[in-house]
């Protein structure tokens, strides 16, 4: 063989690899099963474009190993730890339910029982990379099926381990079975606990050694070498390269050097992963879907079906409510990407023959193309479960109507604001109206949340803002204000449709992260839509004029107007002839800054004019809100409350002298400039 013949075919290989997979992105289908199809055609059942496929075997397996290695970097404890009901619960019983119908299935279809417990692990697992790419694109992250759907892949990605621990196991004879057993775990606990030890006191002060240098390349080779060293010497002991390079992960994972370390090696990782996927759509025969249409289609039928029930029960059995759980368990209803590798071990052990092989690429390639498209219908078939009320009533779920039920608790307010979502908005919303004294009640699926809230003494309740009679108890009928606050694209359209066919004079805001969903949200009933990056450019450039030394006035003007316009204005460079003059050095000294009287300040009770403010200081008192009321020149009679909120104008010297007055208990009275 001569040594330039790797070289070739690793050329034709991303050509195909680049065309294909360029297609599907146009058709929008996943990369992945673009490499799969790319490695079908240039593979040995296809047109046989690759002459040294052990060569991009070695290739490959570097890419898993990197890829196990990224997931142990981002094995987080405190992030396992805030998801761990969703994770242990919901991961627990889809992977355990899979597991166990497939078993039992295999086993009545004539399958030894070791045959159809791997059958069991390797339909269990769901596709990382696509259907996080996905709920990604959607901006469906932050959502309630999208915490719960992440969990459950993470739950998938650690049973991966001892996993392939057990199917090597699987195809040692029963006599031999508890001792090979022993040996195996034996051997693990000795590896990760001498590689934990040595992550806890070597790996540290190696790695800061390697940092001070402030050399990139050589950090990066150092984690490379840390990646397959650590995954070379876990082979040593029997266990995989894979594991390996997941103990490696771990042991970057708790240190500072983390992040760097995921951004050094990601351009290596999907380099070697596009020809990991290559070369397993390399081994797949497509005569085998060909000359076994039925069966191929049969098994992908039953793979979506039997894994979409999994995942909507786990998520169910986590108490999330069921839009979520039809969500999440479409999103999972594919075979992923560690299945290969599974299916791989499998067939190296003798639990996979040829032909059972070949059907299971097929099948698992079939399934993973059809994830987007049954992402993209599962919020319509959510829409209708949710209007077959019958079948609502019959699942399990703690909404406020059960809390009511229970307590004999009824909501009585009228005039009131709703909010919808108990996050970072929510929380800063009802700060506000209870200082103001406006009434709301706030709805929430977080069952902790709600709990430590209502402790507190904040109105809110358990229950999903899309269900109608969640809303009639909090008494829709008679609310002012309807506010979505969360960060569930599809639950904020279902609340504000549900929201406006209860009460059509209700006045409805939205939440929401992008423009282009600003039109929909308006077509199905929000009054008004804020959009996170809208108002982000406006903060910017407000923050910009400011520095600029322009009046306050002008910069709220300025940006009422770009609101009403649309990111049209920012477009233009255009600026009024007035802000040359001021930005010439009229106003340049004066600055306006307001400051808050708390109920441990000395000048609690005190007149304004008593302090002199101004002669001390040299900052003057424009204006005093109170209860939401704002005095332009308040009096000098006027006497200082908590709560009350003073406008100083001045310089900076001048308003941090005033600000130290009304703050600190003791100040030295300086002469004014």
């Amino acid at each position: 063989m001569s040594n330039h013949t790797l070289l070739p075919d690793l050329l034709t290989i991303f050509v195909v690899s680049i065309t294909v997979v360029f297609l599907f992105h146009q058709f929008r289908l996943p990369s992945i099963a673009g490499f799969l199809c790319a490695g079908a055609m240039i593979g040995p059942y296809g047109l046989n474009l690759v002459s040294d496929q052990e060569q991009v075997k070695v290739l490959a397996e570097i890419g898993v190993v990197l890829l196990l290695f990224t997931i142990g970097i981002e094995f987080s404890l405190a992030h396992l730890t805030s998801v761990r009901r969703l994770m242990l619960v919901g991961g627990t019983f889809q992977v355990g339910g899979v597991l166990l119908f497939a078993t039992v299935v295999g086993y009545l279809l004539g399958l030894s029982l070791a045959e159809s417990v791997f059958w069991g692990c390797v339909l269990s697992l769901s596709s990382t990379a696509i259907v996080l790419k996905l709920l990604t694109d959607r901006g469906d992250m932050d959502s309630i099926h999208g915490r719960a759907t992440t969990s459950i892949l993470v739950f998938q990605d650690l049973a991966v381990v001892p996993m392939m621990l057990i199917v090597p196991l699987l195809a040692t004879p029963m006599e031999d079975a508890a001792k090979q057993v022993a040996l195996t775990m034996g051997k693990a606990l000795l590896a990760v606990g001498l590689i934990l030890v040595a992550a806890r006191y070597l790996v540290p002060t190696f790695l800061e050694r390697i940092v001070r240098s402030r050399s990139r390349e050589l950090f990066l080779l150092t984690v490379i070498v840390l990646c397959l060293g650590i995954a070379w010497l876990t082979s040593l002991g029997g266990l995989s390269l894979a594991l390996g390079a997941f103990i490696a992960g771990l042991v970057i994972s708790e240190s500072e050097y983390s992040h760097q370390a995921m951004a050094e090696v990601l351009p290596f990782r999907d380099s070697f992963n596009s020809l990991f996927f290559v070369s397993i759509g390399m081994l797949m025969d497509v005569r085998s879907l060909l000359s076994s249409p039925a069966l191929v289609l049969g098994l992908v039928l039953a793979v979506v079906l039997v894994k979409f029930l999994a995942g909507m029960g786990a998520v169910i059995g986590a108490k999330q409510p069921p839009r979520a759980a039809i969500l999440s368990g479409v999103a999972l209803a594919q075979v992923g990407e560690f299945s290969f590798i599974l299916a791989g071990q499998g067939q190296t052990v003798g639990l996979l023959s040829g032909t059972a092989y070949q059907v299971f690429l097929a099948t698992s390639v079939i399934t993973m193309v059809l994830t987007p498209f049954l992402m993209q219908w599962a919020p319509h078939l959510a829409r209708r479960f949710e209007a077959w009320q019958r079948l609502r009533h019959l699942l399990p779920g703690r909404t406020i109507s059960h809390v009511q039920q229970e307590t004999g608790e009824q909501i009585k307010v009228r005039d009131h604001v709703i909010i919808l979502g108990y996050g970072l908005n929510g929380r800063n919303l009802a700060r506000v109206l209870s200082e103001t004294e406006i009434p709301f009640v706030a709805l929430d699926l977080d069952g902790d949340i709600v709990r430590r809230e209502s402790r507190a003494g904040v109105p809110i309740y358990y229950g999903d803002g899309t269900n109608p009679n969640v809303l009639r108890h909090v008494r829709i009928h008679d609310a002012r204000v309807f506010v979505v606050a969360n960060s569930d694209p599809f639950a904020a359209r279902r609340a504000v449709q549900v929201a406006r066919s209860l009460n059509p004079k209700l006045y409805i805001i939205v939440r929401t992260r992008y423009l282009r969903e600003l039109q929909e949200l308006h077509e199905v009933g929000a009054d008004d839509v804020v959009p996170e990056e809208f108002e982000t450019s406006i903060e910017i450039f407000a923050l910009v004029l400011r520095t600029f030394k322009l009046p306050q006035e002008y910069v709220m003007k300025k940006a009422e107007q770009i609101r009403r316009e649309g990111y049209s204005l920012l477009r233009r460079s255009e600026m009024p002839e007035m802000a040359h003059h001021l930005r010439a050095g009229t106003l340049t000294d004066v600055e306006v800054e307001t400051c808050r009287i708390d109920e441990d300040s000395p000048v609690l009770g005190k007149p304004l004019g008593e302090l002199a403010i101004r002669p001390r200081t040299g900052a003057s008192v424009i204006a005093l809100t109170r209860g939401g009321m704002t005095e332009s020149n308040p009096s000098g009679r006027t006497a200082l409350q908590a709560g009350d909120v003073l406008t100083l104008l001045g310089t900076r010297p001048q308003i941090r002298r005033a600000i130290s007055l009304v703050t600190e208990t003791k100040v030295h009275d300086e002469p004014p400039p």
